[in-house]
């Protein structure tokens, strides 16, 4: 229970903050606040062979990752996925077509950065994985049982959905 002290303090810093224009407020809270940066991903599944799972090489990268990427301003997440899945492989898919993970909000404290996550599913053989050769050198359908080494990023956020080398080890999320 706070003190009385603390409690007429707190009424009164309120009562400034509330004084103040809307404007300065909101600078206010956003100066305050933690700032996140929020991504998209794609959990993309072959609809011919569910148990494979579509799997991106960037250059450098000790690994491969998932199609994935950041949220414009005021872009919608399902927007922002669709998007990031067709730059970054050539799949084109609707929002509608996405179905939200569960969780279908991962948030990465130490990193400060939310992703939200979709899965998606196609028929491999349909489609052409198309790369552009600089942000990704290339795209390929993996067995979930028998999957490449992948970033220590893509590992743990895999975990959240009991796939890849971290599923039994839920300690390593965070």
């Amino acid at each position: 229970m706070a003190s009385p002290a603390w409690t007429r303090l707190r009424r009164f810093g309120y009562g400034v903050f509330y004084f103040l224009p809307p404007r300065t407020r909101r600078r206010l809270v956003r100066l305050a606040m933690a700032h996140y940066t929020v991504g998209a991903v794609a959990l993309v599944r072959d609809a011919e062979q569910p148990g494979r799972l579509l799997l991106l090489r960037q250059p450098r990268a000790a690994g491969w990752s998932l199609p994935a990427g950041l949220l414009r301003r005021g872009e919608r997440p399902a927007d922002g996925c669709v998007r990031e899945l067709y730059e970054e492989s050539g799949i084109r898919v609707g929002a509608a077509d996405l179905e939200p993970a569960v969780p279908n909000a991962v948030v990465h404290t130490g990193g400060r950065w939310v992703d939200t996550v979709f899965w998606a599913s196609v028929p491999a053989s349909a489609v052409e994985l198309r790369v552009d050769g600089a942000e990704i050198v290339e795209a390929a359908w993996h067995p979930l049982a028998n999957l490449p080494p992948v970033t220590v990023a893509t590992a743990r956020l895999l975990s959240y959905y009991g796939i890849g080398p971290y599923a039994d080890y839920p300690e390593v999320r965070t």
